[in-house]
């Protein structure tokens, strides 16, 4: 492939800039009715969540399944979507593992219900319990302390699904919930540096906005050697990179379409696309290659990095009982795939690996290339690897999904 030419590059940034308003501003009206975004667009210097909840599933309440013990027999079976051992066996993950690890996940605003909530999800799927009491669950305001919390900022979907794919993809892991007073870039990257003091060996993201003059200044928030710092790569496809997945200390998470198939390994993966949205990807104009990136037609960061499940119509199971949701939903976005590879790194116990991303860069042995899919329902990349599913690197699904614990 012909790289691109630097005039090539600038009228496609010019294009994307024009663009990325246009697709936030629309995100509403092009998602179909049975989708719905957790969190509304953001304002000027706010981030806004990254994920997709199924409105057209409503699985009930309470503990479902075979631990669902003197319920009703509609109770007894899984809810809809996919549990921790359905993602063990599509990413050839062990079942434990990770004791010593502390993952976080930094959200906007209190979820009262989150400890309660993340206790059915676990039980449910025969977890070992992860509480307060036990001394496995955290949850503190952006300061570090445990009151006063934050005031509803509406991302109660978000927070459930952030641990329940923690929890999938790490059992044994401890979970700290650090809870930012609002949504705005500077207290999200507040709780992230806090995160960090207390101890957390890996930190989830799941949020983001349009790369932009000024974020700049708090990067370092997101750089922490020896603690792994995951961010979702964005919802909706191809276009202005989302920060702070942007940023070279940080491990960019894509998303892919997941699928049971007749064949070896049972499982099928396409770069996730289609009118419910799209992995994000893009080409940083404001972040420089670092050495580790080797992609031809982009002369910046590239995102993504490395992906996992995160279409909605193939996503994970999630127990919500706060805002309005029926409880056992069904919640996609690159919100889901991030704090599972935050899991996913904390189960194979090698955080100081990911000062920044280069460890995925070399060697791929570990990962499952996803070849087939795009995200360019809305913004055209010109047919490119970045946006579409191709083998080898991708810029909707980075070096590829897990493939058991080689590649962390």
């Amino acid at each position: 492939m012909t790289p691109a030419t630097p005039a090539r590059i600038r009228a496609l940034l010019v294009a994307l800039t024009a663009a990325v308003a246009a697709t936030t501003a629309s995100t509403a009206s092009a998602t179909p009715a049975n989708v719905t975004p957790a969190c509304g667009a953001a304002s000027p210097g706010f981030a806004r969540c990254l994920s997709l909840v199924r409105t057209d599933i409503d699985g009930g309440r309470g503990v479902r399944g075979p631990n669902a013990a003197g319920t009703t027999a509609a109770l007894t079976s899984l809810p809809s979507g996919y549990g921790p051992a359905d993602l063990d066996a599509a990413y050839n993950l062990p079942s434990s593992g990770g004791a010593d690890q502390t993952v976080a996940v930094v959200d906007a605003g209190d979820d009262p219900k989150a400890e309660a909530d993340l206790a059915v999800y676990r039980q449910t799927y025969g977890l070992p319990p992860c509480t307060t009491a036990n001394g496995c669950f955290g949850k503190v305001n952006q300061q570090g302390q445990s009151a006063p919390l934050p005031a509803d900022r509406g991302w109660g979907a978000e927070i459930s699904l952030d641990l329940d794919m923690v929890s999938a993809a790490c059992p044994d892991c401890r979970i700290l919930l650090v809870e930012g007073n609002d949504a705005s870039v500077a207290n999200l990257s507040k709780a992230v540096d806090t995160a960090v003091a207390l101890g957390a060996t890996e930190v989830s993201n799941s949020y983001g906005t349009a790369e932009a003059n000024g974020l700049q200044s708090y990067s370092a928030s997101y750089a922490h050697p020896g603690v792994a710092i995951t961010v979702s790569s964005g919802d909706y496809g191809y276009g202005v990179p989302n920060w702070p997945a942007d940023l070279t200390s940080v491990t960019a998470v894509g998303g892919t379409s997941l699928s049971r198939a007749a064949n070896a390994r049972g499982w099928t993966e396409r770069a996730w696309g289609n009118a419910y949205g799209g992995a994000g990807s893009g080409c940083s104009a404001w972040v420089g290659k670092p050495v580790w990136q080797t992609d031809e037609n982009c002369p910046g960061r590239m995102v993504a990095d490395v992906s996992a499940v995160a279409d909605p119509l193939t996503g994970p199971a999630v127990y919500d009982s706060y805002g309005g949701y029926a409880g056992w939903v069904v919640i996609g976005g690159t919100s889901a795939s991030a704090p599972y590879i935050a899991g996913v790194i904390a189960l194979a116990g090698n955080p100081e690996r990911y000062a920044d991303a280069s460890y995925f860069y070399g060697g791929t042995a570990g990962l499952n290339d996803v070849v087939g899919g795009g995200n360019a329902e809305r913004v055209d990349c010109g047919g490119d690897y970045q946006c579409n599913g191709v083998s080898g690197y991708d810029g909707p699904t980075g070096n590829g999904s897990p493939n058991g614990l080689a590649a962390f």
